[in-house]
């Protein structure tokens, strides 16, 4: 393989966050193990129990900002190599957590939204919210109440930035997915496109195989404090 140049997008999931204590969706102790999808996290589930949507992710946002949750030192490489390499490195990220802009990267896009960020529904204000949502709030832009949900990306609902991402993956060399399953889609068959074009480079950083690992051209599987920053060295190198 030659060394590797050009533009890098790197697409990453709950497993990368793993390790700053942030539980997984779909691990037989994931999110989705203790909860049905259908009762918070559906447009559907905020129209019939919006109390009960709220405080599903009010508990996850105090979970974030409490002080105990900390970028690792996967978050911390992926910001290094964005630092240092010559051309554009982006993260997509399904994660709705802020670990990455802690952790140093800037050229971040959350494709399933934000967990510390609220949107109106009324007017589509977006506004930063670190603290808890409930029902009697009043939106700061239009002074409607009750109209404000958590800007987040529902099942059933289109990822944000879509067209964005889309022209990244035409233009990257390189490709890499760290810490998803290659359940969800759209983000799960990204590497299936690159594949066809067949212009990239594609390698999947993983504790385990994902359901589309075959897909890859490269895999190393590890706990993603170790691999991801092992696989920035080698790119920053030249090693790669």
């Amino acid at each position: 393989m030659r060394p590797i140049s050009g533009n890098i997008v790197i697409l990453t999931g709950a497993g990368i966050s793993k390790e700053s204590g942030l539980s997984t969706f779909r691990d037989d102790d994931g999110i989705w193990a203790t909860v049905r999808i259908e009762d918070v996290a559906t447009p559907e589930a905020f129209q019939r129990d919006p109390e009960g949507v709220h405080e599903f992710y009010n508990a996850r946002r105090q979970r974030l900002v409490g002080g105990g949750v900390l970028p690792n030192a996967a978050h911390q490489a992926l910001a290094r190599l964005e630092r240092n390499w010559p051309e554009d490195v982006l993260v997509v990220t399904q994660n709705i957590d802020d670990l990455h802009e802690r952790g140093g990267s800037e050229n971040v896009l959350h494709m399933h939204g934000e967990l510390l960020k609220v949107r109106c529904m009324a007017c589509g204000e977006v506004e930063v919210w670190p603290d808890d949502l409930a029902l009697d709030l009043v939106c700061k832009r239009c002074h409607v109440a009750g109209r404000l949900r958590p800007h987040v990306v529902w099942f059933g609902e289109m990822p944000f930035f879509m067209d964005a991402i889309e022209r990244a993956l035409s233009e990257c060399t390189l490709f890499l997915s760290i810490g998803t399953s290659g359940n969800v889609y759209p983000a799960a068959g990204f590497v299936a496109g690159i594949e066809r074009v067949g212009r990239a480079h594609t390698a999947e950083l993983n504790m385990e195989p994902s359901q589309g690992a075959s897909l890859f051209a490269e895999a190393r599987y590890g706990s993603a404090t170790e691999i991801v920053p092992a696989y920035v060295d080698e790119l920053l190198s030249g090693r790669l």
